[in-house]
């Protein structure tokens, strides 16, 4: 953070603190926040994390999950409480997320905010809304991020392990649990600090990755026997999954993260994409390997965007004409994808 000296005069003294993070948060988004929440309120902040959706139940033990303020289509309750929240916000943080778009409802809130607003993220393009950015692309994690940021305060002392879990959570799980391309010496650097100020890798890891619920095995299942495409030419696999389909299995919230990951694993591909049907539009997830942008492909197609080798996008065409405009598309990037 460039002006960091009038970032500490800011946090100073108590203030009422909101923490936003993207909707369907992953384990950075959620453990960025709630560490971030964490750490504030060691200096006296009332700090509220407010997430504009639900999100997996195998985030829901991390330590401060009970007080979330979790949107919900079915209850304006949340809403309601989120929206008094953030007006009488004095500073505003927002996670894991480049643009207000990604927080849907709350985006024209937050900017008509007069709360003081603080951006901390490393997606590419940033909408320039925030007085206070903590940004950097080459940052694996938005947890790094906060790690760094209590380290430039030069606060590190407060550190506990409830704080330590949150920000392992949100590095483990945005570096791969540390396979990624994004996974730098500085990664196993902050690791190591957060191992050392209370962080249970395995427990961490256990809870996030090896805690499912029969129906997410058995939709998993499905996917790789009955729904996985692969086209040698593009050196791209897809896998689509219909309303009907995620309601056979009893899919809930989170129940498709990692699958996009399966197709990459083919040897031979460069690029894997997953479809699914959110009833109100089609969700995309891309990844890819090497050089090759799926951030580009998905903000030009998709309304999307993200990082090099991991975005997301969204469809407001049904499951099979989304399909068949990323089909169509695909020549467009055939050289690239058959480039070594």
């Amino acid at each position: 953070m460039k002006n960091i000296t009038a970032f500490k005069s800011l946090l100073s003294k108590p203030a009422a603190v909101v923490i936003v993070t993207h909707f369907k948060p992953d384990a950075d988004a959620l453990g960025s926040s709630l560490g971030l929440a964490a750490f504030l309120k060691k200096s006296g902040h009332s700090v509220s994390v407010i997430t504009p959706s639900d999100y997996p139940d195998f985030l829901a033990w991390m330590p401060g999950n009970e007080t979330v303020v979790a949107l919900a289509k079915d209850n304006p309750e949340p809403e309601a409480k989120a929206t008094a929240l953030i007006a009488k916000a004095e500073i505003i943080f927002c996670l894991d997320f480049s643009n207000l778009s990604r927080i849907n409802s709350l985006g024209d809130k937050i900017r008509n905010a007069t709360a003081t607003k603080v951006l901390i993220d490393h997606h590419l393009e940033p909408e320039r809304f925030a007085m206070y950015e903590q940004w950097d692309p080459a940052s694996a994690s938005t947890a790094g991020l906060i790690f760094e940021l209590i380290e430039a305060l030069g606060e590190k002392d407060k550190l506990d392990a409830t704080i330590a879990t949150c920000l392992y959570a949100g590095l483990m799980t945005d570096t791969g649990s540390f396979k990624h391309n994004n996974t730098r010496h500085r990664e196993f650097q902050i690791a190591s600090e957060l191992v050392r100020c209370g962080a249970n890798p395995h427990t961490i890891a256990q809870q996030i990755y090896d805690t499912n619920s029969l129906e997410r095995l058995r939709l998993t299942g499905f996917v790789l026997s009955k729904k996985l495409v692969v086209l040698p030419e593009y050196h791209t696999a897809y896998m689509t999954l219909s309303q009907e389909e995620l309601k056979e299995f009893g899919a809930q919230t989170g129940d498709t993260e990692g699958l996009v990951n399966y197709g990459l694993s083919i040897k031979g591909v460069k690029m894997s994409v997953l479809m699914y049907d959110r009833k109100e539009e089609i969700k995309l997830s891309f990844r890819s390997l090497g050089t090759f942008s799926v951030n580009e492909l998905a903000r030009k197609y998709f309304e999307g965007g993200g990082h090099r080798n991991a975005s997301g996008g969204q469809s407001k065409l049904s499951l099979d004409e989304t399909l068949k405009k990323l089909l169509a598309v695909l020549p467009e990037y055939k050289q690239q994808l058959n480039q070594d």
